[in-house]
Parts: structure tokens; sequence; C-alpha cells
């Protein structure tokens, strides 16, 4: 009795396990799909561990059944599958700090800084927030009778610290300014004023409303520098794809206030290339997304693409940038981060560009993750050196 539970709980653990370790690898057809790819590499040593025990209890467990063979073979492509994103993390992180000796970055060193771009515990136990001051939805402004907010982070003594302002994703349609407080409450421990805001969304809301909203918050958070603890003259803007793009465009416009860094999370870039060369598969329905945004296809609205593009605003010096991307990004392409880090070269600015090879679009999600880890790394580092 007691071997028969034990070969089927190996059989149940390596099905499950193959299951989502197939999604390392496996394009996402759909959005329900698209979480378990965004998830599956970033959990991956916990896919790895399911993988193994159902080996080894396949391996002690005897039985003829031809249900064992089967589940021998399924634990063992499951532990190759979720070792993937492990085995190219050194690759990784050597290209990365390359990228940051290039503009100078490499050498800050603060206690405060994770040691290493990985650390396996951290994905089982988490990663450490020491406690914040957080002060949730303030309202900034009431553009339309709509009502925006920020949420504010700051180290629990007081004082006057450099700024991140973060911009959410959620393809314009959603989101808030309570999205990755996990990472804010992070930041705000490290000695920064972080500043989560809200804009209007699509479709009944549309461009240029969001990045009105945007600059509408980066003036209250000038007017109100003193009550919000902000060095108004060491600010970054960070966002998240939707987020990441208004955070160029509001940085990169020739009218940008002072701004000494942007983080890009896996950010539109040029919206008109982007409708005609949509990924495939596209499980977001990205041309639908585009056009709730805009109001129309390409061919309707040039130039509001255009003007919507941060591409095209890159032609002049803009600040600092930091652009992360997923090699295997379904919904914001990779190959688009790259062009634009190539223009930002081109154009004499300064900017580091990150793929990582197993990841997918939001591959922060999981705080913990082993994206998210890698991430942390450099956006710490590149901060530190670009708000010093």
């Amino acid at each position: 009795m007691k071997m028969g539970l034990a070969m089927g709980l190996a059989i149940g653990l390596a099905g499950i396990g193959l299951f989502l370790s197939a999604w390392i690898v496996l394009p996402p057809p759909n959005f329900f799909l698209l979480r378990l790819a965004v998830g599956a590499p970033e959990i991956s040593p916990v896919l790895m561990m399911i993988n193994a025990i159902a080996l080894l209890l396949l391996l002690i467990t005897y039985s003829t059944s031809p249900l064992k063979s089967i589940a021998l073979i399924c634990a063992t492509v499951g532990l190759i599958l979720s070792a993937l994103p492990l085995i190219q993390i050194p690759h990784t992180v050597q290209h990365a700090n390359l990228a940051l000796e290039q503009i100078g970055a490499s050498q800050i060193a603060a206690p405060r800084l994770r040691s290493q771009p990985f650390v396996l515990l951290d994905v089982f136990r988490g990663i450490a927030k020491p406690v914040t001051r957080r002060v949730e939805t303030i309202q900034f402004a009431q553009p339309k009778g709509v009502p925006l907010s920020l949420n504010l982070y700051r180290p629990l003594q007081r004082g006057k610290y450099p700024a991140i302002v973060v911009i959410h994703g959620g393809g314009w349609q959603n989101g808030s300014p309570n999205d990755n407080a996990d990472f804010s409450q992070y930041m705000a421990a490290q000695g920064y004023s972080v500043v989560s805001i809200d804009y209007r969304l699509a479709p009944q809301y549309q461009f240029p409303a969001q990045l009105e909203d945007v600059r509408t918050a980066i003036a209250y958070i000038q007017e109100h520098a003193d009550e919000l603890e902000v060095d108004v003259n060491r600010m970054a803007l960070m966002g998240r794809s939707a987020g990441a793009h208004l955070a160029m465009l509001a940085a990169y416009e020739p009218d940008a206030p002072p701004l000494r860094a942007v983080v890009n999370y896996y950010g539109p870039v040029n919206l008109t290339t982007g409708y005609q060369d949509p990924p495939n598969p596209d499980p977001i329905g990205s041309r639908g997304l585009l056009r709730d945004f805009l109001g129309g296809t390409p061919a309707d609205l040039p130039e509001r693409y255009k003007q919507a593009s941060p591409w095209n605003y890159v032609n002049h010096a803009v600040p600092p940038s930091l652009l992360i991307y997923g090699q295997r990004d379904h919904v914001v392409q990779s190959k688009f981060g790259r062009k634009l880090y190539e223009q930002l070269q081109n154009t004499r600015n300064q900017a580091i560009f990150i793929e990582i090879p197993w990841a997918e679009h939001a591959f922060d999600a999981i705080f913990q993750g082993v994206s998210s880890q890698v991430s942390l790394y450099y956006t710490e580092r590149f901060l530190a050196w670009a708000l010093k």
C-alpha cells in the first residue's frame, strides 16, 4: 500500500513538474498560459526540486508498470527544462557586468546593495524588505473629474532623498500605484523616496492623456518636494511595460523636466513597428491594445503613432537609460529594446541593455524570482550611479 502511494505521488509530481517546466520554453498562445510562461522561469529552482523529488521517488520505488518508465522520462525532461534558467545565469551576468563597465558604473559599492545577482535561497525565503514609511492615495490631480493619486515610500529616517518615480504597466488599460509594492518598499529601504503614480486608463481615455498625467505627477512632486522628502536634482523615472513606454516619452521629449535617469523594463519603443510586427503567438492581442490606446491603426493615425513612440525622440541628449528585456517576451519583443539601445548609442547617449534569455514579459512579477533578482541587482547599481 505504501509502495503504491509513493509511486502515485512520484507519477503525479513528474506530471506536474513537466507541465509547469515546459512553459519555460513553450510560447504561450493565450493570456492564461502567458501567466504560466511568466512564472515558470521565475520559480525554476522550485520546479527543479519538484522534478528531482519525483525522479528520486521513481528510482527508489520498485514497479514494473509502464507508467513508471513514462514518469521517469517526464521527471528527467522536466528537470532539464527547469535547470535552463540557472544554467544561463553566468553568461547573462557576464554581459550585464560588461555593460555596467562601459558607462563606468561597475565600481559602485554600498553596504545596502545586494551582493550577488542571484541568491538561490532567496527564491524560497523571499527578499528581505526592511520597514519603511508608506503613505497611500495622495491625490495629485483630478483631470476631467478622474482622481489621480500616488503612493509614497520613504526610509524610516526623515530627510531628503533621491527619488524614483514609478509608473505602472498594464497595457495602458489596467494597473495602479499599488503594483510592484515589494520593489518600491525595498528601494525605499535603500535610501530613496519612491513615488508610484497613477494615470488615466484606456480605452476611455486615449493618448496623450496618460502622458499628460505623468507630466502632472512630476510637476506635483517637484512642487511638493519638501513634504515628499524628494531631492528634485536627483530624480529618475522607472516604468514597466506600458509604464516604461510613458517613462521614456516623459524623459526623452525635448521639453522634458530635468531627470537623471530612466529605467525601462520591457517597454514598447516604436508603436508603428510594434503594430506592423506583432509577436507570434500574440497572447494579449497587442494590435487591439494599441488601437484602444491610440484610437485607431497606424494607417488611420500615423502622426499619433509617431508622437507616441519614444524611438522618435532619441535624436538629442537624453538621460542615461537602463533597458531590461526578456528574450522570450511575447508581448514586447526584446529586439525592439535592442534597436532602441543601438539608437541611444548612435546619438552618443549613455545606455545599458540587458537581455535575460529565459525571461518572458513581466518577469519581475515574482519579486524573489530568478529574473527579478538579476534585474534588481543591476537596477540598484545603475540608480546608485545615476543618482549619486
